[in-house]
């Protein structure tokens, strides 16, 4: 008979391999859906814009012109909104110019990716410092934005995106709905953990190296396997992948 913290590690690695597989498979939808599509066949709600820099002003005028509300997914491997100038558009932009207007909700997808760049996490703490919505998945993310459920960017790559407007946009926005109900909150607010535990607690469940994240955080690797290992003796458990099934069973992530 299996023990239990076996199987909930058997049980762990299910629920990973499912979510990736209907991430992926909505992708390809989407993917599909716009690829073979061009601003001069004839259809309606489809323009391509190609360039980084087209791409770059496409995204702030997105997000500066959204209304109600503001959606995106956030990669590392995205060229075009680098970070810690998450979706800036330009240089010369400041920061009170390339916001939406106040009452706009964000929600804000970042994958491992994403966390692995350089000054990453300051740049996702100032977006939660401004009550913007955060959550991580494990998964590599599309590149997209959606402004107010009617206009959506997809990149195709780092040349080509398509814009698409409604009713082609309802694909994008049940894309996003769908991971951002099984991706964690970024940094939820627990009481057993310290800020900077909850931290490394983050990028390790993102799969970063302990170097990486060390890197990330202006820490030492040391420093961050002793913290894992004080929340490996919290949680009473005895693998890394033991301690994310404890986190994501009792809300710490």
């Amino acid at each position: 008979m299996r023990a239990p913290a076996e199987a909930a590690e058997e049980q762990l690695h299910a629920v990973f391999r499912q979510l990736g597989h209907d991430l992926r498979r909505a992708e390809s939808a989407v993917a599909a859906l716009v690829s073979d599509r061009t601003p001069n066949d004839g259809r309606v709600g489809v323009e391509t814009v190609d360039g980084p820099d087209a791409q770059a002003r496409r995204i702030l005028e997105l997000e500066t012109g959204a209304r109600h509300t503001f959606q995106a997914f956030l990669t590392g491997l995205n060229r075009i909104t680098p970070v810690p100038q998450t979706l800036s558009g330009a240089p010369d932009i400041s920061d009170d110019d390339r916001r939406a207007p106040p009452g706009v909700t964000y929600q804000l997808l970042v994958d491992r990716d994403f966390l692995a760049e350089p000054a990453a996490v300051a740049a996702l703490e100032e977006r939660v410092r401004r009550g913007e919505q955060v959550r991580v998945t494990d998964s590599p993310l599309l590149k997209l934005a959606v402004a107010d459920g009617d206009v959506a960017m997809v990149q195709l790559s780092p040349e080509r995106a398509v814009l698409l407007r409604q009713p082609l946009t309802m694909l994008v926005t049940e894309l996003f709905a769908a991971v951002w109900r099984h991706a964690r909150p970024y940094l939820r607010e627990v009481a057993e953990l310290t800020p900077l535990d909850r931290q490394i607690l983050q990028l390790m469940l993102s799969g970063l190296t302990d170097a990486a994240t060390a890197n990330q955080l202006g820490t030492s690797p040391r420093t961050v396997q002793r913290r894992l290992r004080a929340l490996m003796d919290l949680a009473s458990v005895t693998s890394r992948l033991q301690l994310g099934w404890y986190a994501m069973r009792n809300n710490w992530i």
